[in-house]
């Protein structure tokens, strides 16, 4: 079949542009934190998760230590590891191609990848869409930072704060629930109480055990998993609702299957 045929292929493709422009803004907001462009591209080439590389450049942005900025990326950047796993399950990558795999193993590949039903459809959503992604994100980020690099002084122009407001505008999208939107609250709470005593970075990384603590102790439902902060093929609702629908759709009719079709017996009644 022709690649562009593929409707995997072409949900790469789309997401990887969407999300490959962002990094224009990580790269400018990189360097208007104090990393140079080389240290900015580091980042991009190597670590290759956008939520990890913007809490990275926020907590350095804040005064923060290279360890609490490695410390807060490394938790955001837990979940790439479960999908690696449910990943390697579902597509079986062998050789140097589990190495490239793993490089590229972010939501957006995952959510490609996993909406699909056919084996070869989930192997090209996946590969579109990582490699894709990897790419024009790269590339932006390094426009963004040449960019960025021609601002000066960030306090001048009022981007002091910009890489944190940048990772808040990542987090609010995803708490569509009053259980996320609370514990966000409680986190916040946490690190507003903890910055006077503390020193710079150390507050998300509290933040994040309280998070944790809470996850640890509260009762969610039995049927939820990890799952990746993106559906591109549902844009209007969530990939649980698409289970749900699917496992629905799954089940025997028995109302049918006891009175037989409601549309079949009006029709012969009317008759």
């Amino acid at each position: 079949m022709k690649l562009l045929a593929s409707p995997a292929v072409r949900v790469g493709i789309s997401i990887s542009i969407a999300t490959g422009l962002y990094g224009i803004s990580f790269g400018a907001l990189s360097v208007t934190s104090g990393l140079d462009f080389w240290q900015t591209m580091a980042l991009s080439l190597l670590l290759f998760s956008g939520g990890s590389q913007f809490a990275f450049i926020g907590v350095v942005a804040g005064g923060g230590s290279g360890i609490a900025a490695m410390s807060a990326a490394t938790l955001l950047g837990m979940r790439n590891g479960i999908y690696g796993m449910q990943l390697n399950a579902l597509l079986h990558p062998t050789g140097w191609r589990r190495y490239v795999a793993a490089q590229v193993t972010i939501d957006e590949s995952t959510a490609t990848s996993s909406g699909q039903t056919d084996p070869g459809e989930q192997l090209r959503g996946f590969w579109t869409a990582g490699i894709g992604i990897y790419i024009l994100w790269n590339l932006f980020t390094a426009v963004g930072a040449l960019a960025g690099s021609g601002l000066g002084d960030p306090k001048q122009w009022g981007l002091d704060g910009a890489a944190v407001a940048a990772f808040l505008a990542l987090l609010w999208p995803r708490l569509k629930g009053r259980e996320p939107a609370a514990i966000a609250v409680v986190c916040a709470l946490a690190t507003v109480v903890a910055v006077p005593f503390v020193p710079a970075g150390v507050p998300i990384l509290i933040a994040a055990v309280v998070a944790a603590l809470i996850g640890w102790f509260s009762h969610g439902r039995s049927d939820e998993g990890l799952e990746p902060d993106v559906d591109p093929y549902h844009p209007h609702h969530g990939r649980r609702d698409r289970i749900n629908n699917t496992r629905r759709d799954k089940e025997p009719d028995t109302h049918r299957d006891k009175h037989g079709d409601g549309h079949g017996q009006a029709g012969q009644a009317g008759t």
